[in-house]
């Protein structure tokens, strides 16, 4: 049981990457507080694994607040937030509207950052905790059509330098993770079509498009007390995709 006693919320649980997260914290012994947007998704996943549901926009403040009262009066101070929700969007630069654009950063990094800020007072309170902030491989290079994309989720692997330097001296780490191609329905949703992406497993060293649970067991890693000495740090989970550069 490598998380008893945390107390956990994930964001955009409801499914893929969040859900997975949300089923091996509940089974590693946290107790967890689901939240999303994707109501009627997320309160049956709660129902399923026996934890707690909240609506969440994570690009409202208010929302933040009081998604940090609810689980703080349900579980007690937070020691785990995985900032996890976040929205795709593809345009060439010339083609991509401010409102598309603000709407990407408004989900993936002011998202991030609300949620960051919101936990620091309660997880001081226990003594330390861990964010964990899911950045992307687009956060580590850029990739066409995807300027606001990309722009948060650089912003994201900034931000959790920043706040790791800073919280440290609370017990609180900071660390980033960034996806490859992993078989969740965000590609589908954001092209509006479903799309199949296992060409792109064969480009990468492992040969295989990445499943949600590869992601999850980083994430459980890194909220776990394993990862007690690792703040601010990057962890990469892509087949390989960022071993190698555009001219192999």
């Amino acid at each position: 049981m490598r998380l008893d006693g945390k107390i956990a919320l994930i964001t955009g649980a409801a499914r893929g990457q969040g859900a997975a997260a949300a089923r091996r914290f509940v089974a590693e012994g946290a107790r967890v507080m689901l939240t999303d947007v994707l109501d009627d998704q997320g309160k049956e996943l709660a129902a399923e694994l026996g934890a707690e549901y909240c609506h969440l926009d994570v690009s409202d403040e208010d929302e933040w607040a009081e998604a940090i009262a609810f689980t703080i009066s349900t579980f007690g101070d937070i020691t785990v937030l995985v900032n996890n929700a976040g929205i795709l969007h593809f345009s060439a630069l010339t083609d991509t509207t401010l409102a598309d654009y603000q709407r990407v950063i408004g989900i993936n990094q002011v998202g991030t950052f609300l949620g960051m800020r919101a936990v620091v007072e309660s997880m001081t309170r226990a003594g330390g905790g861990s964010i964990v902030n899911v950045s992307s491989v687009e956060g580590l290079g850029g990739m066409p059509y995807l300027t606001a994309y990309t722009a948060s989720k650089f912003a994201i692997r900034g931000m959790t330098k920043v706040a790791a330097m800073e919280l440290g001296q609370h017990g609180i780490r900071v660390n980033s993770v960034h996806p490859g191609a992993i078989n969740t329905p965000m590609v589908g949703e954001a092209l509006g079509r479903p799309v199949d992406i296992s060409p792109i497993g064969k480009k990468v060293a492992l040969r295989r498009v990445g499943q949600p649970d590869d992601v999850a067991g980083v994430v459980l890693f890194l909220a776990s007390d394993d990862s007690a000495y690792c703040t601010g740090a990057e962890f990469v989970v892509d087949g390989g995709a960022t071993a190698t550069h555009a001219l192999s």
